[in-house]
């Protein structure tokens, strides 16, 4: 048969992403995808600096996002996202909304942070008491709780790992061992921090055994990003993606929860 009778390509519809420099979890981002749009990634400069708030503030300023979201221009994506938790939330809320608008204004697209995306999520939940699961130091998820703080939403549990480099080989049983410890008492939802942290096949799991939603980082920023466009990220059994997968039930006690041993 003649290449000519396949008639392709598809049309692709695309996001940008923007992703600080160490970011390791492009094919996790690519699940959440639909088969009709294109991820096109781009990355901070380096800087020799581990992660901490300090590593933060500089892979968010908005001379770099300008100079990321200018890269994107040329294939002229649709939206723009920028996946990092702790570069969208170290500024509060007024720094949020900054950064999107200096990416805004760069891409001349509507932007959005992985911070802003958390937040959109917890309303499209009714989530305003969660538990919380990061992979940093006790500041950085500090400035995490500030963060929801200011935004009215309470943190009725944590778990944090204290890394600063490498999150992206945090194995999934530590992810779940993590959840556990940080779901007390009644939390509407748990939310794990951390665009390097990988979480896509765990969040089903852990949904079924904690019975509340489970959400993450690159879910959320996918989440929100492919909304933008008028279309629906991929993920089965994410009560976020599925509705009839947000009526669970209560937080089993942890006598009669299984699997993850």
């Amino acid at each position: 048969m003649h290449v000519s009778f396949l008639g392709g390509p598809r049309p692709q519809r695309g996001v940008g992403v923007v992703a600080p420099f160490d970011f390791a979890l492009d094919r996790e981002l690519w699940r959440w995808v639909p088969d009709d749009i294109s991820l096109h990634l781009t990355r901070t400069p380096f800087v020799p600096v581990e992660v901490s708030l300090d590593l933060a503030r500089l892979v968010s300023e908005h001379e770099t996002l300008h100079d990321a979201v200018r890269t994107l221009n040329a294939i002229a994506p649709e939206v723009v996202a920028y996946a990092c938790t702790s570069g969208s939330f170290v500024g509060g809320l007024a720094g949020e909304r900054a950064m999107c608008e200096a990416m805004t204004r760069a891409g001349e697209v509507p932007s959005l942070t992985t911070s802003g995306a958390l937040l959109a999520a917890l309303t499209e939940l009714g989530a305003r008491r969660i538990a919380l699961v990061t992979p940093y130091t006790v500041s950085v998820t500090q400035s995490l709780e500030e963060y929801l703080a200011e935004a009215g939403v309470e943190v009725t549990g944590r778990a944090f790992m204290g890394l600063t480099r490498h999150i992206w080989k945090v194995p999934y049983r530590d992810v779940v061992d993590m959840a556990r410890q940080a779901v007390k008492g009644a939390a509407d939802a748990l939310f794990i921090s951390c665009t390097n942290l990988p979480t896509y096949d765990v969040i089903p799991q852990l949904e079924a055994e904690l019975r509340i939603p489970v959400i993450s980082a690159n879910q959320v920023t996918m989440w929100a990003a492919l909304r933008r466009l008028g279309t629906r990220a991929v993920g089965p059994y994410q009560a976020l993606l599925d509705e009839s997968a947000r009526h669970r039930g209560p937080v089993l006690p942890e006598e009669h929860q299984e699997g993850w041993s």
